[in-house]
């Protein structure tokens, strides 16, 4: 049986750690976005340009990706409070507490880890 509690409090720290973040990333766009306002780089042909577009890409890719992570903890912390936190969305079965401690956010089993788009959920559907 999942420490559910422990789990809970878990997930709280690492909202709180992406919640922190993402303003820090909000900047870090904000600031390249001036950056390029404020020079006159053509980007396609100017290597200063073309740092400055990685830049501005990489940022936008980490903020994208904190989102989805906050995402995936908010869905957790409901499946705490629904009481369906720890089973797998797939097959029901109990999500071994080592994964959870990897990825406490995960709605997955190890073997349906690829999510419910994946090759395992044919099967899990017609195991009896």
């Amino acid at each position: 049986m999942v420490d559910v509690e422990r789990f809970r409090n878990l997930l709280h720290e690492e909202r709180r750690r992406k919640l922190a973040l993402l303003p820090a990333l909000r900047q870090d766009i904000t600031s390249v976005n001036a950056a390029r306002q404020d020079s006159n780089v053509d980007d396609e042909h100017d290597p200063e340009g073309a740092t400055i577009a990685f830049e501005l890409s990489q940022a936008s890719a980490l903020l994208e990706q904190s989102r989805q992570g906050l995402a995936q903890i908010e869905a957790a912390l409901a499946r705490i409070d629904a009481g369906r936190y720890g089973s797998c969305e797939v097959c029901g079965e109990e999500i071994a507490e080592g994964r959870l401690e990897a990825r406490p956010w995960t709605p997955y089993c190890i073997r349906h880890s690829s999510g419910p788009a994946g090759p395992s959920r044919a099967s899990a559907r017609t195991t009896p």
